[in-house]
């Protein structure tokens, strides 16, 4: 399925949500971290979050098996969560079963309603990855493999299929600002973004490279290292370079 690509508008919500005046301190924090009001629920994710967040090793991950699962939408069997990950808006996050999440990762759901985040089975997080819903939903599909230090971004939407390997320091969706205008400050001026990006299964994406929104890439493709995406790729092809440009065929 090719979605079309369109120019989407949007605010800056969560610099409103910290400048909004009229909100305590605490009613921030919960809307933008915990994702629910209540003290019951505010008590309950700093509690949780507090005595097992951290703590190290192997009984680390068995106290975070246990009790985690209360801070999540959906937390299935076998997941291993590593120390000093970050939650935001836990309640829209969806976990399938063994997936794993190592260390210093964080997950933001809070910016698209309920649909959030969701992980399928046996997706694996290398360390300090970042996965934000900052106004569209992100789904990856199942036995995914994302290597350290990756930035996802819906701006728009981010899908991924299933068996994809995403190498180290790869960049994912995102938007841009609007900077026609010279009376006012860039970040002002509101973000686009030109579509979700889907990136069908068993795709190769190399290290440090970077998807642009709006890019669908084709089932079984191969992005060289250090490539920026701006395109369309088609299926079961190899694309290198900046811009990527299609060099040849899989199979060919």
């Amino acid at each position: 399925m090719r979605f079309r690509l369109k120019e989407l508008r949007i605010d800056q919500k969560t610099r409103h949500q910290l400048s909004d005046k009229s909100r305590s301190s605490p009613a921030k924090y919960q809307e933008i971290v915990v994702g629910k009001q209540g003290i019951l629920a505010l008590l309950h994710h700093e509690l949780v979050i507090s005595l097992f967040g951290n703590f190290p090793g192997g009984l680390g991950f068995i106290l975070r098996r246990l009790f985690y699962p209360s801070l999540f939408k959906q937390m299935g069997k076998g997941v291993i969560l590593g120390k000093d990950i970050s939650l935001r808006s836990p309640q829209r996050i969806r976990l399938g079963e063994r997936v794993a999440i190592d260390d210093g990762c964080l997950i933001d759901a809070r910016g698209d309603g309920e649909t959030g985040v969701i992980i399928e089975e046996e997706v694996i997080f290398g360390r300090n990855c970042t996965i934000q819903a900052k106004y569209g939903p992100i789904r990856i599909g199942r036995k995914t493999n994302i290597g350290p230090h990756c930035v996802m971004s819906a701006t728009s939407e981010v899908i991924l299929g299933e068996q994809l390997l995403i190498g180290a320091l790869c960049y994912i969706g995102g938007g841009s600002y609007h900077s026609d205008r010279i009376d006012i400050p860039i970040m002002e001026q509101g973000v686009y973004s030109k579509g979700p990006v889907i990136i069908e299964d068993d795709v190769w994406i190399g290290a440090h490279s970077v998807i642009l929104a709006g890019v669908h890439i084709g089932r079984g493709a191969v992005i060289g290292a250090g490539s920026i995406v701006t395109r369309d790729i088609p299926t079961l092809s190899v694309a290198v370079g900046n811009p990527a440009k299609v060099i040849r065929k899989r199979g060919e």
